[in-house]
């Protein structure tokens, strides 16, 4: 049970019988603390993807070098997230929040001042460690200190800034990467984990939960070794290639130690790191898989979006962020809307409604996207996913976060990180490899009379065709069209497919999705035997 320290405690009760809650103005304070502190690590996801020439050219390293050091950092926090957030619950979410906001903004310091890609791959390393310490506490927060009747409306804000805030992120990155270095990245996270270290020593409550059990060591590190070895598949496999001995092995590791950690879960039980055993049940299953699909679709189109708007209209890093502020705004605002529309008609209503919508976005992309046509070809589909996965994702995580019990918030928040992190990775390798493939398929026959050396080159990507031009002489007006058409072909195929990926969804979610709005929550259980006030 947590006691709150910092700040006034109000008289009213949460859903605990007889716990009393902080204020509503500690409330909002620490909402914007737990936001503050989940947006640095959002924006650390995907601004390094604006500044990749940049860091080849300052440490004279390869794509393959420049690629691990974006994705190390997402490799760290995946393969932690469920052993720390266990760990922040039996020892306490406030200690831990503070000591990952402490080792997030050293590490990115150090990644601002790195004289060697070796020194930047460490930095964005323990980035990562320090991220997997603060993004499930900033959602057990939420869940283990609101009461019932705000927690869902905390819960949609958080969301908001989860699946916005990489958009705002990328839109910040590059603006810095435009008017100054690639340097100044690091400059955001470290002014937000400042103010955020700030407002957590003032106003978030400390809390922890006891067991009756030992820490599940064996999980925690097969939990380690199979995200680590599925993640590396899914980052590695279309940069490799996905039969080369590198992904076969991590493919092998992954698979094996998934298979492991499930089965000594399932002897452990309730002494579990995670409970499998609640796959069960439709609120869990249905908000995981909810959201695996949700992130890996939006992470697949703004693989098609960016070289669209680069390579095909010609536009600038800041200008193709900028494009895509729409979406991310009315992203947030309906993540925001969700508990009340969820409240009124149910979570799976809310949850089908969003996934149509979202459905819709990709089928309107995919129907009305040309090369002529440009950016207002895209905007109806971009506003109406934005809408949807708003819709969609703040339900799903609180289906998530409803299902695991108060004591194993910490585990509940970090299961829902994982399943965003998973469906990122396996969206861009899949809907990334039907985008390849779809272009190199339709590029073909538009080569004809090309010369072979820039037509090699045009078949490796629309960015590489109209970097090519340039040797093709007279073909080169031709070799661009032909790179952008077959581009647009592409996306097609990809778009397409996104939307059969919806529509299976839709019909499992209106199948077996959460039935009524949530009335039994983690935080409105009786009290955990053995809960430690503090």
């Amino acid at each position: 049970m947590s006691t709150n320290q910092p700040g006034q405690v109000s008289a009213e009760p949460s859903g605990v019988a007889g716990e009393r809650v902080p204020d509503a103005r500690q409330r909002r304070t620490i909402l914007i603390a737990v936001c503050v502190a989940l947006m640095a690590v959002i924006a650390s996801v995907s601004g390094l993807n604006v500044a990749q020439p940049d860091l080849a050219v300052a440490f004279g390293a390869s794509q393959s070098t420049i690629l691990w050091i974006i994705n190390i950092y997402t490799l760290g926090l995946a393969a932690l997230l469920l052993p720390l957030g266990a760990i922040g619950d039996r020892f306490g979410r406030k200690p831990m929040l503070l000591a990952g906001l402490t080792v997030f903004g050293v590490a990115s310091a150090a990644a601002a001042l790195a004289p060697s890609a070796e020194v930047m791959l460490a930095a964005r390393l323990f980035s990562g460690v320090g991220a997997a310490m603060i993004m499930p506490i900033t959602l057990a927060v939420i869940t283990s200190t609101f009461p019932e009747g705000e927690r869902g409306r905390a819960i949609g804000v958080w969301t908001g800034v989860a699946g916005g805030g990489g958009i705002l992120g990328m839109f910040l990155s590059a603006a810095l990467v435009d008017v100054a270095t690639w340097r100044w990245l690091f400059v955001l996270p470290v002014a937000l984990v400042i103010v955020a270290l700030t407002m957590t020593l003032r106003s978030v409550p400390n809390s922890r939960e006891t067991s009756g059990h030992p820490f599940d060591t064996v999980g925690a590190l097969t939990s380690i070794a199979a995200v680590t070895g599925l993640i590396s598949v899914l980052q590695e496999g279309p940069e490799r290639g996905w039969t080369a001995p590198a992904t076969l092995l991590g493919l092998a590791v992954g698979i094996i130690a998934a298979g492991a950690f499930v089965a000594w879960e399932l002897r452990r039980r309730e002494a579990a790191l995670l409970d499998v055993r609640l796959f069960g049940e439709r609120s869990l299953a249905g908000g995981s898989i909810t959201l695996l699909v949700l992130f890996g679709v939006q992470a697949g189109v703004f693989v098609a979006l960016f070289p669209f708007f680069q390579a095909v209209l010609g536009w600038s890093g800041l200008l193709s962020t900028l494009a895509l502020m729409p979406m991310a705004v009315l992203m947030m605002a309906a993540s925001g809307l969700a508990p009340r529309l969820a409240a009124r008609i149910g979570p799976r209503a809310t949850m089908t409604t969003g996934i149509l919508l979202t459905g819709a976005g990709l089928a309107l992309m995919a129907a009305l996207v040309s090369v002529d046509g440009g950016y207002l070809s895209l905007l109806p589909g971009m506003l109406a996913m934005g809408i949807g996965m708003g819709l969609s994702m703040t339900p799903s995580t609180e289906a998530i976060t409803s299902a695991l019990p108060r004591e194993r918030q910490g585990v509940a928040s970090a299961l829902n990180d994982v399943t965003r992190e998973f469906g990122t990775a396996l969206g861009v390798a899949l809907l990334g490899a039907l985008l390849s493939s779809g272009y190199r398929s339709a590029i073909e026959p538009r080569l004809a009379g090309v010369p072979q050396g820039p037509a090699d080159t045009a078949r490796e990507g629309v960015a590489n065709a109209v970097d090519a031009a340039h040797q093709a002489g007279p073909h080169a007006r031709v070799l661009i069209h032909a790179a952008q058409e077959s581009f647009v072909d592409g996306w097609q195929h990809a778009m397409w497919a996104g939307v059969a990926i919806m529509v299976a969804l839709f019909f499992y979610v209106a199948a077996r999705g959460p039935q009524q709005p949530t009335t039994r929550t983690p935080a409105n259980e009786p009290e955990p035997a053995g809960a430690t006030a503090r």
